[in-house]
């Protein structure tokens, strides 16, 4: 089983970020045990994907060249397997068809919005986020203030209308949105 390994020095700790964080008993010197249990069940795992495999491969070629040695040759069996290679070439035709397509897509849609102009006006922006910052601090205080205390109370005077901030920036000729 993987365990972390802690770091027993500074260099240790700088040579482990360079390295995965995981051991594994498997590699280890020792555990002669777990070597030879592991190596068997994974090589009775590819005997259990490779036979079937073989016999059925063996079987579909066998019904076309008698020469082939195979353990089975029903018609319903080779008239499956068929069946399942339709369905499979199908499934790979329909799913190339929407990779293909949303690849297309995609990419007209990044051509279209993504590279061009930003949407925005990036000069205004910048003068938006000023604007912005100069309207907080003259009704809420000064930034640091308002983001060290522990808790602020908002007084009723200081609510800020639906369309404030709208207003602040047509005011100032800062509104992208109702440009053209």
């Amino acid at each position: 089983m993987a365990q972390p390994m802690p770091p027993k020095t500074d260099t240790e700790q700088t040579e482990r970020q360079r390295q995965q964080l995981y051991t594994d008993d498997y590699f280890a010197k020792g555990h002669w045990g777990r070597k030879i249990w592991q190596t068997f069940v994974a090589l009775l795992g590819w005997l259990a994907v490779i036979i079937p495999c073989g016999v059925t491969i063996t079987a579909f070629w066998g019904a076309y060249d008698p020469r082939i040695w195979h353990i089975w040759s029903y018609r319903e069996g080779i008239f499956e397997i068929k069946f399942i290679g339709v369905l499979l070439l199908f499934s790979f035709v329909m799913a190339s068809i929407f990779a293909v397509s949303m690849t297309i897509i995609q990419n007209r849609k990044r051509d279209r919005l993504v590279e061009q102009w930003p949407t925005f006006n990036p000069i205004n922006q910048r003068k938006r986020k000023n604007v912005l910052d100069d309207f907080m601090d003259e009704r809420f205080g000064p930034a640091e203030f308002r983001e060290n205390v522990r808790t602020y109370h908002v007084q009723p005077d200081q609510n800020l209308d639906t369309d404030q901030i709208h207003d602040l920036y047509a005011q100032r000729d800062l509104n992208d949105l109702d440009k053209e």
